[in-house]
């Protein structure tokens, strides 16, 4: 059975009657139309032979919450499509009415009420929970255990912390901010020692790593005080991520230990190599499960997590089932950056979702009572306790908000244009990238145009790489400059803009493609590769090696050093000179380039404008119709899901 071709699929049994053949000739059209995969027709196809009894209405259910986690949502909201056309080309295929899909799916074989899976037993294809979301089975034992692990370690304060030694801490690694304002970055470090749990969510420069790299600092002093070591790890989702989290954090180490507030014997203590972490859990090919789970817990004492925000539902779950329960959790992340392209916007939803998650009565005493904030009483104080009823219990307190950026002046385009973007103000954005600012501009550029812009920006900084003294400088000049797109195809696509640099690069003669690798073909690597100790998210370039008799090599920059491999070695990989702004997170670049699209597009997001926007450093370049980038910031990533409401009940 092949299932990318529906038409060869044989129909379920249940489905002889005209009606009925008529409803998946109708499914059939979806997929032709690009509205369904041919994979989700195919997937609602064998949970009908598997249980039998498929209506249409309940093989229209199963493709679509199929479609729904391809597009990154963690189930199908019922009530948004019940008596509507799922379909706009297809207004005769209608959804039922709420009541009657509900009760029709309950009486399916294949659907579990969310009440008997909690029972447990036997696991359902498909569960139905009482806000009639349908969830594929995996996806909402996924959600409820993350919600459950996170509940866990948000409840209360951490045991045994010596209170004066975290202040002594506190102050010697934070200068005395001005008298009644508040240091967040002091009460982050903080947190993350009073709590069990601390999610530190900051935009570029707002010293997210040095944060935590006092936290490991203060954590580390209340062990040695017990006469502990810590187990730490450190982690990311991807192979780039983890390198830059390596790097940053041996930088972070030697800021603290020039300005003298870091010892030597602490700062040995404190880990620099970061990993991934599907390597971290032990994930295997071919299988389902990791090494490391429940049954076969993670050697640690504390694990942090850098780019939280690519954090997807099940590898969440699966980092949360692996961790022993006393193990201390540090999240490092940017809530307002893109989710992760899998399903699932874990961080946005442990985050609130854009509320301001205040603190309780109890950790405002505990952060007063170490110096982290202001005095009672004293200017700043007064918004320390949350009064919001909706906030969880205790998860409040697990997430400190990293506000002062230190990398964008405030006067500067980028400042501008991207506290624009957060405010959803399309407009302000527009209008930022048209003041007088030399780091940020948008302009309007279509076909010939935009190709001639795109040569003229790859050519004379590629020019720079391949004039390099060595594959480090190469790699570090490549480093500086990137073109970023939303989408893969079209006239403002991955490959298109790929093809135009390539194209300019050989006319100015840099290159020579040829159809297969090159000299000065920068490389994307776009799937894990643990024997070569390759990661999905690497960057590296091909050149001559000399000591190889001039043959090509491929060289990466990675947290072991710079590496040379064969080419012929590699694993998938992607040519270099655009990327999607989704493999641009972890990143960063002196100069971006942001094309959009000319058409509308679902993944024209606040997130997305805001993740290109902010990897820049230096100068960012906007290449978009004003309406059409306005109408993209105001539009927010909304994924259907169950967790934000788990972890954030309202309370009456």
């Amino acid at each position: 059975m092949n299932p990318d071709c529906p038409d060869a699929c044989p129909l379920p049994h249940a489905l002889t009657d005209p009606a009925q053949r008529a409803f998946i000739d109708s499914l059939r059209q979806a997929v032709a139309l690009r509205r369904l995969r041919a994979l989700d027709l195919h997937f609602a196809r064998q949970v009908a032979e598997l249980v039998g009894e498929a209506t249409g209405p309940r093989l229209l259910a199963a493709a679509l919450v199929s479609r729904q986690v391809g597009a990154g949502d963690l189930c199908l909201d019922l009530p948004g499509l019940a008596g509507r056309p799922p379909f706009p080309e297809l207004p005769w295929l209608l959804a039922p009415p709420l009541a009657q899909w509900r009760a029709e799916l309950l009486a399916w074989p294949a659907v579990q009420g969310a009440a008997d899976a909690l029972a447990g037993g036997a696991h359902s294809p498909l569960i139905l929970d009482a806000a009639d979301r349908l969830y594929l089975g995996r996806y909402w034992h996924f959600e409820r255990g993350v919600a459950q692990a996170i509940g866990a370690r948000a409840a209360g304060l951490a045991a045994g912390v010596d209170r004066e030694r975290l202040a002594a801490g506190l102050a010697r690694l934070f200068p005395a901010a001005p008298h009644g304002t508040l240091d967040r970055q002091r009460v982050a470090a903080a947190m993350a020692v009073l709590r069990p749990l601390c999610v530190i969510s900051g935009g570029p420069g707002t010293g997210k790593t040095r944060t935590v790299t006092a936290c490991l600092a203060l954590l580390i002093d209340q062990a040695r005080a017990r006469g502990e070591t810590l187990r730490i790890g450190l982690a990311a989702p991807t192979g780039k991520a983890a390198t830059r989290l390596t790097q940053s954090i041996r930088q972070a180490k030697a800021a603290l230990l020039g300005d003298g507030a870091l010892d030597a014997g602490s700062a040995d203590a404190i880990p620099e190599a970061a990993t991934t972490l599907h390597r971290l859990l032990g994930t295997r090919p071919g299988r389902a499960a990791p090494r490391h789970g429940p049954d076969n817990p993670l050697h640690l004492d504390l694990l942090v997590v850098d780019e939280a925000s690519m954090l997807d539902l099940p590898l969440a779950a699966r980092l949360l089932a692996a961790l022993p329960a006393a193990c201390r959790l540090i999240l490092l992340g940017d809530r307002e950056q893109l989710a992760s392209v899998q399903a699932g916007a874990v961080l946005a939803d442990l985050c609130g979702r854009g509320r301001e998650p205040g603190w309780s009565a109890t950790l405002a005493a505990a952060l007063a009572e170490v110096g982290a904030t202001p005095t009672a009483g004293s200017v700043g104080a007064g918004h320390l306790a949350n009064p919001d009823p909706c906030c969880h219990p205790g998860l409040g307190d697990a997430i400190a908000l990293l506000r002062r950026g230190y990398r964008f002046l405030p006067g500067s385009g980028i400042h501008a244009v991207s506290a624009a973007i957060q405010r959803g103000d399309g407009a302000g954005v527009v209008a930022a990238c048209a003041a007088d600012h030399a780091d940020a501009r948008r302009l309007d550029l279509d076909g010939a145009d935009l190709a001639a812009f795109i040569a003229g920006f790859v050519v004379p900084r590629h020019r720079l790489v391949m004039a390099a003294a060595d594959p480090t400088a190469a790699l570090a000049a490549l480093g500086r400059y990137r073109v970023l797109c939303a989408v893969h195809d079209g006239p403002a696509g991955l490959q298109r803009l790929n093809r135009i640099a390539e194209q300019a690069l050989a006319a100015a003669g840099l290159i020579r493609p040829t159809g297969g690798l090159y000299a000065g073909q920068p490389l994307l690597v776009t799937a894990n590769d643990y024997d070569l100790r390759l990661y999905n998210g690497d960057v590296g370039i091909l050149l001559p090696d000399p000591a190889a008799g001039g043959e090509l090599r491929a060289w990466f920059e990675t947290a072991e050093g710079l590496r040379r491999l064969s080419p012929h070695r590699l694993p998938t990989l992607e040519t270099l000179f655009a990327m999607t702004v989704h493999k641009s997170q972890g990143s960063e670049f002196d100069e971006v380039v942001l094309v959009l699209p000319p058409h509308d597009s679902r993944v024209l997001t606040r997130e997305l404008i805001y993740t290109g926007v902010t990897r820049a450093r230096r100068q960012v370049t906007l290449v978009a119709g004003a309406q059409r980038l306005a109408a993209a910031v105001h539009r927010q990533v909304q994924r259907s899901s169950g967790l934000y409401d788990a972890l954030w009940p309202t309370v009456d």
